[in-house]
């Protein structure tokens, strides 16, 4: 049996695990790269492996780190299931087609510029056609904790990690012709405790090998009550300077959490007088998928939406969906509160956010998300003092503010707490974390848990 490191080795995006069990393949998750265009241009390397041959792919959430390679592995010949949670699956439809149809946009606006040198026209990474032909491959969605036969003497069962709507751990046991069964966990992404809307993620059970995140490996999330309380303060300060409030946010999980905090604080009467904007198409159809699955998320939220206001239908909430409504909220001077995509200012409406305010220093841009090595975002949250957006340069006398509570990862604490559960693994393989992270959770295992870590290399096959 062994284990193959395609993605989210020594870096946090593009997870891609393969694990080989004599002739039987299963990927675990086939996520983009994202960052810098070094790491992004691993997007158009080849897989390392034939997708003709995967038996199948076991996708553990739907943002795009975790899912947003499946339409290009179908498109070169990937034939077999895509096995997930039925909330995962529909997130992942939402996912793949804004991403196609971003690449297709993208790929328009370089082949006008490469015709104009002579040359041909440019593809792009996937087109919507190709997420059409990956919806096909989804077979039937698979319960939380309900057990299912994978393969002869494999079993698969999918666990709440906590991390997003539908968000799982893999769990495998392996007894072919063996005489003691094998027990295999995959963490995914786990989550952070105590977050507003989704549950805590599902203790696992005993095990011999985990492969685990580490994005958040080297440090300790502030409480949620705390990070509540900061947010509030990063409100009161900005309206009281005149200026508005950014929050670049995932579509998936972060905005609706984030619009979950806010109205707490209107339900407490200890939100400042503003107008709130959701800005993201995407996130507004994600929401909706919330809504229809709300049996995923902790009871007493599940119970609110049923009810008006709620976290999604309150007052002071506004959605722009269309561009107009977009740029409308640029004429706002002060008491607006910009939630808007992508989370790492990579792309989307956030940037044009960025770009009628960031210069204004009457006004605040709140991180709320991990911020990965080479984006917009990690470059203002270490300090740039300008920045380059729509080939502009822009100076950055926005107060800048790094809210971790609101992290949908869990923090070292809460992996160790996790992997403790899965009592003494014989191997356990560290992925998803950048170096500093994956060093120091590595250290903290061995430390307090006694247990041997392995920092897991790219491409780098492993006997199991």
């Amino acid at each position: 049996m062994k284990l193959t490191f395609h993605g989210a080795a020594k870096t946090v995006t593009g997870s891609c695990t393969l694990l080989q069990i004599d002739k039987l393949k299963i990927l675990i998750d086939c996520g983009l790269w994202q960052g810098s265009e070094e790491i992004e241009s691993r997007n158009w390397l080849p897989f390392g492996f034939p997708p003709a041959k995967i038996d199948y792919v076991i996708l553990t959430h739907a943002h795009l780190d975790h899912c947003g390679l499946i339409p290009r592995l179908v498109r070169e010949g990937f034939a077999g299931e895509i096995l997930c949670t039925e909330p995962t699956r529909d997130l992942a439809r939402l996912v793949l087609t804004d991403s196609a149809q971003l690449y297709e946009e993208e790929a328009a606006v370089l082949s006008k510029k490469e015709r104009r040198r002579g040359g041909g026209p440019i593809r792009p990474l996937y087109e919507i056609e190709d997420v059409l032909h990956s919806l096909d491959r989804f077979s039937d969605p698979i319960p939380l904790n309900k057990t299912i036969d994978l393969a002869k003497g494999i079993k698969l069962q999918l666990r709440d990690a906590g991390h997003v709507l539908g968000a799982t751990f893999v769990q495998l046991r392996i007894a072919e012709g063996r005489k003691r069964p094998k027990r295999l966990i995959f963490s995914g992404d786990l989550g952070n405790t105590d977050k507003v809307l989704t549950p805590d993620p599902a203790e696992p059970e005993p095990s011999d090998v985990v492969i685990l995140e580490s994005t958040y490996g080297d440090r300790a999330n502030r409480s949620m009550r705390d990070s509540i309380a900061e947010l509030r303060q990063a409100l009161l300060l900005t309206f009281a300077r005149g200026g508005n409030v950014l929050i670049p946010s995932f579509a998936l999980e972060r905005s609706q959490e984030l619009l979950a905090v806010l109205f707490q604080l209107y339900k407490r009467k200890e939100l400042p007088g503003c107008q709130i904007f959701l800005d993201s198409p995407l996130a507004l159809s994600v929401t909706k998928v919330f809504r229809r699955y709300s049996e995923y998320l902790k009871p007493e939220e599940a119970q609110a939406l049923a009810h008006s206001p709620n976290a999604f239908d309150f007052p002071a909430l506004r959605f722009a969906r269309s561009s107009e409504e977009s740029r409308a909220i640029n004429a706002l001077a002060s008491h607006a509160v910009i939630i808007a995509g992508s989370g790492m200012c990579t792309g989307g409406r956030i940037l044009h956010h960025l770009k009628h305010q960031l210069w204004r220093p009457e006004c605040s841009i709140v991180f709320v998300g991990y911020q990965a090595e080479g984006t917009l975002g990690r470059k203002l949250i270490e300090g740039a003092r300008t920045v380059r957006i729509f080939g502009e340069e822009i100076a950055v006398r926005a107060q800048i503010w790094t809210i971790n509570g609101f992290s949908a990862h869990a923090d070292q604490p809460g992996l160790l707490r996790w992997l403790s559960h899965a009592q003494k693994p014989e191997q356990i393989f560290l992925v998803h974390g950048e170096i500093s992270s994956l060093v120091t959770l590595k250290h903290a295992i061995e430390a307090k848990l006694r247990r041997t870590a392995h920092i897991a290399d790219w491409k780098e096959t492993v006997e199991i």
